[in-house]
């Protein structure tokens, strides 16, 4: 079996696997589809090692094999991949603070226990039992593999500043920031405007509900001085993942405005620190999200409040993800999320 790994800068390899078995408390799982992530991208670029696990961390599939543990998991089902729930057990936990879960944080991030040699960009994968969830039946294996990153997006929103009514920007037309953006709809924002300097993203973050989509520079800052009479935006949502663009987030928003940092920059950025304290932005940074919230925002997108199908712009084999990458990491690509069929 080969699985397709960035081994460094710009540099993809299909490596050979033993063909994957359970372990006791594992799982595996045949691999439907299985998304391209902005964080493959920056690893794509940037040549960062991350654990081999995170290469390929929103897949969708079907279990094919159970360990002799598991008992809420049955051959034959539909799953998609999550982040382990709280054990109950570690520092946080006991503390009440389950959300802060460290075993849960280390599956997310590829270091648990029974974290596996590669990702989803494989036409099988053995996980932690605890690590699938069952698929909602109303969603196809396409919409499937997009909950993950439709969950990041649900669990910045929710753990951000928005109040009802708010002018809402959303930075990046990509889509964790088309997910942002709808879910900051559903939360009650009044007025939401997309900077993007895409047009065919700006006008499909339009079609997703968007009211307004805005190139960033000029024409972003007079929009959202016009909206909100000068005073700018009630809370922005940085998106784009660059660190650029932290600073800019700050300055679009209004004295007492909020902040919410969703995209990861692989360099630093630099800000004025001046700005923020003249300002006085109220900032919440997001990371991943929590088991409950990816059983909500499945829900959501399966009751059609929150819509992930449009994004999906083409599908690959594993021979071409390596070509997707370079496009997606080009800087000029029309894709928004590329999904790996690793049966082709």
């Amino acid at each position: 079996m080969y699985a397709a790994l960035i081994t460094g800068t710009e540099t993809v390899e299909l490596r050979e696997f033993p063909d994957p078995v359970p372990a006791d408390r594992g799982v595996v799982v045949d691999i439907a589809f299985c998304g391209i992530c902005g964080t493959d991208i920056h690893a794509y670029q940037s040549g960062r090692e991350y654990n081999p696990a995170i290469c390929g961390h929103e897949w969708s599939g079907t279990v094919s094999a159970i360990g002799s543990d598991v008992k809420r998991i049955d051959e034959g089902d539909r799953v998609v991949v999550s982040i382990a729930a709280a054990c109950g057990a570690c520092s946080a936990c006991r503390q009440g603070q389950s959300g802060y879960c460290q075993q849960a944080f280390l599956s997310a991030v590829g270091r648990d226990a029974l974290a596996p040699p590669h990702g989803g960009f494989a036409s099988r994968i053995a996980v932690a039992a605890d690590r699938v969830t069952r698929t909602d039946s109303g969603l196809t294996d396409e919409q499937a593999a997009q909950v993950e990153p439709a969950t990041v997006a649900f669990h910045a929103v929710r753990n951000s500043a928005l109040r009802l009514g708010d002018v809402a920007v959303i930075q990046g037309g990509g889509p964790i920031g088309l997910g942002t953006m709808q879910w900051v709809r559903a939360g009650g924002a009044g007025n939401v405007i997309v900077v993007e300097p895409n047009p065919q993203r700006r006008e499909l973050a339009t079609r997703l509900g968007a009211h307004h989509a805005v190139e960033p520079g000029s024409a972003a800052d007079e929009l959202i001085k016009e909206l909100t009479h000068g005073l700018g935006a009630d809370i922005v949502y940085e998106c784009v993942g660059r660190g650029f663009a932290v600073q800019s987030a700050v300055d679009l928003a209004r004295r007492g405005g909020a902040m919410c940092l969703v995209g990861l920059p692989h360099e630093e950025a630099p800000i004025t620190v001046g700005t923020w304290l003249v300002k006085e932005i109220r900032t919440t940074s997001s990371l991943a999200y929590v088991r409950e919230e990816f059983e909500m925002a499945m829900g959501m997108i399966a009751d059609g409040r929150v819509q992930v199908e449009p994004m999906h712009s083409s599908t690959v084999g594993l021979d071409g993800f390596e070509a997707a990458l370079a496009d997606l990491a080009s800087g000029t690509s029309d894709q928004i999320k590329v999904l790996v069929d690793p049966n082709l």
